[in-house]
């Protein structure tokens, strides 16, 4: 399972890479596309949209099963990656390079409360 150092991790599966503008993508792990297979689909968050850390906020689903994406801090979205529609798969091909959207954290919303690799990498020995 792919796992890379450089990013974020939730507990529900989902990565965060911190960008050079102040904002953070997010995206789907290696393990969470592994689990549902085929991406046939994503629904993606509007630009502009408030959220709260938890917020569901994506859909992605598979010819098995669909699952909800979460907010991994609170903020605003300010840009969706709109060509996972005509190609969900792209999610399955890299799960890294496919971001689902991006985020600008709200004031004081930081993602040091994420698990760094090594700790979301310890989470499957324990589960």
């Amino acid at each position: 399972m792919n796992i890379p150092e450089s990013l974020r991790y939730t507990a529900s599966h989902e990565w965060v890479r911190a960008e050079s503008d102040g904002t953070l993508s997010v995206g789907i792990t290696d393990h969470a596309q592994d689990s549902l297979g085929e991406l046939v689909f994503v629904e993606l968050p509007e630009a502009g949209r408030r959220l709260a850390a938890g917020d569901a906020c994506a859909v992605v689903e598979s010819v098995k099963a669909a699952a909800d994406v979460y907010a991994p801090v609170a903020g605003e979205v300010v840009a969706r990656n709109d060509a996972l529609a005509e190609a969900p798969n792209q999610v399955n091909k890299d799960p890294y390079a496919a971001w689902l959207f991006r985020i600008k954290p709200a004031e004081g919303a930081f993602p040091e409360n994420l698990m760094d690799a090594r700790t979301y990498r310890k989470s499957f020995s324990e589960a």
